[in-house]
């Protein structure tokens, strides 16, 4: 089931100990339990997935063809409806639940949410800018990005420049990320290191695209232990 994510909320920050006497940052997200609403047939759409509904909503607050959609599909209302492609759809049946064990022998994730806004900002903290001079004449205009355009040809801003406007509040993809522990009891995962995003923020986590390598936490720790273990060669 490693084709399929999963939906979380940011709860916080914490840190976790190691015997080594190691404190590691962790950010805890709290899961969600998906359910399969629909699986999609390739004759149908042209492609294989399957969607997946993750959190309660009331049904007040749905539309009149989606509550037609849940009513059909005879499950609850869910809140966030995923897409997700996946190799054989034999696997996955209409009705079953997902949850945090679809990353039991999952070491990396990639973790994908919204950014926290930051409102109108300048240049300088939006593109890390450096300014004008503090001195030799600049006037009133330390903190400008510069100039802005050329001459009468071609006489416009080209789209892309580097202005002040309106930073953060995008998503945002975070890959490789090590899961540091899960806690299936309270649906609860711990990821190394901070996400993007402020408290109760939506993270859509998936296993690693890339293929990765490195060595997690504990095992560089199992790695020292073994060297201490390991008597040195007597000097001659």
């Amino acid at each position: 089931m490693s084709d399929i994510a999963l939906v979380g909320k940011k709860i916080g920050m914490s840190r976790e100990f190691y015997k080594t006497g190691q404190s590691i940052p962790v950010t805890v997200l709290k899961m969600e339990t998906g359910r399969i609403i629909q699986v999609i047939d390739k004759e149908k759409r042209g492609y294989q997935a399957v969607q997946v509904g993750f959190g309660k909503i009331k049904n007040s607050k749905l539309t009149k063809a989606m509550k037609g959609y849940f009513a059909k599909k005879n499950t609850e209302p869910k809140k966030i409806l995923k897409e997700f492609k996946v190799k054989n759809i034999e696997d996955y049946k209409e009705g079953n639940e997902v949850g945090l064990e679809i990353f039991k022998d999952v070491k990396f994730v990639d973790v994908r949410s919204k950014t926290i806004g930051k409102g109108f900002a300048g240049a300088m903290k939006r593109h890390n800018f450096g300014g004008l001079r503090a001195s030799h004449g600049v006037s009133v205009s330390h903190r400008a990005h510069g100039s802005t355009g050329q001459n009468q040809d071609p006489g416009k801003v080209f789209k892309g420049k580097k202005m002040a406007g309106h930073m953060g509040d995008k998503l945002r993809t975070m890959q490789n990320i090590e899961i540091i522990k899960t806690d299936e009891e309270n649906n609860l995962i711990y990821l190394k290191g901070s996400i993007p995003g402020s408290r109760n923020t939506n993270v859509l986590i998936k296993k690693a695209v890339k293929n990765i390598r490195k060595l997690t936490i504990t095992e560089k720790i199992e790695v020292i232990e073994k060297l201490k273990k390991t008597p040195d060669k007597k000097k001659k």
